[in-house]
């Protein structure tokens, strides 16, 4: 079933936040890659400093944040609601798992947990990003089909 009615449609693609979404996603794609190969290569031994890891981890956490908050504006544009739109439900789910794993990293950091638990829990963050990315991809892909089909109709 499509996510947009044709009048939704017209919204999203009139939207600025959709470019913003637009601009954001990958750059958020590309710090998860970073942060994902510090964490590795600290595993490794290549790099050394575990800071690095906590400073990918804390990028990343806010660009999630920022994806999210600019995507609640989408939401609000396109469906009327600011997050949790019926529409985006389960992606906004994935997202709001994400962020919480992304923030027990903090949390465990601070309480002073070692850095193999520390480790672990920002694996768990980029895990529990990827698969909301995945979501969101396979979610764009249908779209871009039924978009398709909309006016593929509209032609004939």
């Amino acid at each position: 079933m499509p996510r947009y009615t044709p009048e939704q449609l017209e919204k999203r693609n009139a939207s600025v936040w959709t470019k913003v979404q637009g601009i954001l996603a990958p750059i958020q794609f590309i710090i998860f890659l970073a942060g994902l190969t510090v964490t590795w290569l600290y595993t490794k031994g290549t790099i050394t400093d575990f800071g690095w890891i906590t400073a990918f981890v804390t990028l990343k956490t806010f660009m999630l944040v920022l994806i999210f908050v600019t995507g609640g504006f989408f939401e609000l544009e396109v469906f009327g609601k600011f997050a949790f739109a019926h529409e985006f439900f389960w992606e906004d789910f994935g997202s709001a798992i994400a962020m919480i794993v992304h923030i027990s990293y903090f949390i465990l950091f601070w309480m002073g947990l070692e850095q193999q638990t520390l480790i672990l829990t920002a694996y768990l963050a980029y895990l529990s990003y990827l698969i909301n990315a995945a979501q969101f991809v396979i979610r764009l892909l249908l779209e871009k089909h039924n978009e398709k089909k909309l006016k593929a109709g509209r032609a004939v």
